[in-house]
């Protein structure tokens, strides 16, 4: 990944490739869940705690193959000769390997009576991938998974290949790792001698083939990276779509995998739908938009905005040109309004912030207005402090309210007012100075200037303009 963050970590559709792959698992309910970590593994690990607590860690101390990986996570539950039943082995880089699958290699596994079940996918082009060799008159048991570079020309022709995730009887798997050798070009154990090992033993293999072969694509670069992100991603809105969501434009939408929606929500061109975001019935989301774990209400409207850990509720309208940030709670019918940015703030139903504003650290009740080019000064450059607002209040344009300051309910403040005194209920507070208009300044100061020539000619017009009387 030419990365410092470790290839495991790096994040598609919201959830990191390792996070991907213990979700699907955990979805089986397995009995336990182990993942063997190696290189940053303290980092691997941490991560794991946030997202899969459940999940239990074993190290393996040097990269010794895939059969060594295993041999460490049978070790870590207590060795081979304590399991019984099915053993499920995946690859922590295949994100878009789904619980169905791994659910139904599981019952494959279970139904033919398998020592060992390998998935398998059916490729365009097989090159480089081991294939799978099948015995027909053994009702498609699995014979070999032959490697590129050792198989003929007839193998070569095989498209179904090995993914790299099996399922196992457990004991007979502690059995067979004992005997795999380091006997290759690589010096490595690998899982996949497993399989002849068993073979030999008189043991049936068997396979089953996912039903899309992207499932299994691994990931080695950011090349491979962005494919699968765009595979995930079609993916998450198909089934949104599928579910009574509009999408207007897939090609321009993006939406994580832990995105919820009701339906009849409409997603407009340009959005990115990220984290826990939920989206309501028939709410309008976008264009150009970006929600990160923010909760959109039923029909509310969201525009051209950015919205980080906010509530939005039903019939609200935000935007266009709206910032929305961790804190933000918006009553119902509300509105936040034009390049409006909000912070730590609630907003009470039906009170409207229109535009060209910043609220931060308040709380405004209900009905009321907030007068264009408002500022809540909420820091005095050491702490914040909060502002409240009543219910049915109209506050004037370009007003600054220092906080901490309150407006009592139903109260007017004057346009151009700077409020620094709390205000009663039902007053009008005027705070700002008597204006004092100084006659005849510009033909003094600026004569012969386009602004006085224009004011002589508005003063000789009034001189002789007919009185009504």
């Amino acid at each position: 990944m030419k990365s410092a963050t470790p290839k495991m970590l790096h994040e598609i559709c919201g959830r990191s490739l390792v996070g991907h792959v213990v979700t699907a698992a955990a979805e089986l309910e397995p009995e336990r869940l182990v993942v063997v970590v190696g290189h940053a593994r303290e980092q691997v690990a941490a991560h794991l705690t946030e997202v899969a607590p459940a999940a239990q860690t074993a190290v393996q101390e040097n990269p010794n193959g895939t059969g060594h990986a295993v041999r460490a996570a049978l070790a870590e539950l207590g060795g081979a000769g304590e399991l019984s039943g099915t053993v499920l082995v995946t690859c922590g880089d295949t994100p878009l390997l789904t619980a169905d699958t791994l659910a139904e290699l599981a019952r494959t596994h279970e139904a033919e009576g398998n020592a060992v079940t390998v998935l398998t996918a059916e490729v365009p082009d097989p090159t480089g991938y081991g294939r799978i060799v099948r015995d027909a008159a053994a009702g498609g048991a699995v014979t070999a998974i032959v490697e590129q570079r050792d198989a003929d020309e007839a193998q070569r022709a095989i498209r179904e290949i090995n993914s790299g995730v099996f399922a196992f009887d457990a004991r007979l798997l502690g059995e067979a790792l004992a005997q795999v050798s380091t006997d290759n070009s690589q010096g490595e154990e690998y899982l996949t001698d497993v399989l002849g090992i068993l073979r030999a033993a008189g043991h049936r293999a068997g396979a089953s083939r996912a039903a899309e072969h992207t499932e299994i694509a691994g990931i080695n670069n950011r090349v491979q990276l962005a494919a699968a992100r765009r595979l995930l991603n079609d993916r998450l809105l198909e089934r949104a779509m599928l579910d009574g969501v509009t999408v207007v434009d897939p090609a321009t939408t993006f939406i994580d995998a832990t995105v919820t929606f009701e339906p009849d929500a409409v997603i407009h061109p340009g959005t990115q739908l990220l984290g826990t975001t939920h989206i309501g019935g028939g709410a309008q989301i976008g264009p150009n938009t970006r929600l990160t774990h923010t909760s959109v209400g039923e029909g509310a409207t969201v525009s051209n905005t950015v919205a980080d850990s906010a509530r939005i509720g039903d019939g609200a309208s935000v935007g266009p040109y709206a910032y929305l940030r961790p804190g933000t709670v918006l009553g119902r019918a509300a509105k936040a309004g034009t390049f409006v940015e909000m912070k730590n703030s609630t907003v009470g139903e039906s009170t409207k912030v229109p535009h060209l504003s910043y609220v931060g650290d308040a709380t405004i009740g209900d009905f009321t207005n907030i007068g264009a080019a408002s500022v809540f000064v909420n820091y005095d450059g050491e702490s914040k402090h909060h502002t409240t607002i009543g219910s049915y209040c109209k506050t004037g344009s370009d007003n600054m309210f220092v906080a901490p300051v309150t407006v009592g309910d139903g109260s007017y403040t004057a346009a151009g007012s700077v409020i620094t005194k709390d205000v009663p209920p039902g007053s009008l507070a005027v705070a700002r100075g008597q204006q004092r208009n100084v006659e005849g300044w510009v033909a003094r100061k600026r004569p012969d200037s386009p602004a006085a020539r224009a004011a002589e000619a508005a003063s000789a017009a009034r001189e002789h303009k007919p009185s009504e009387n």
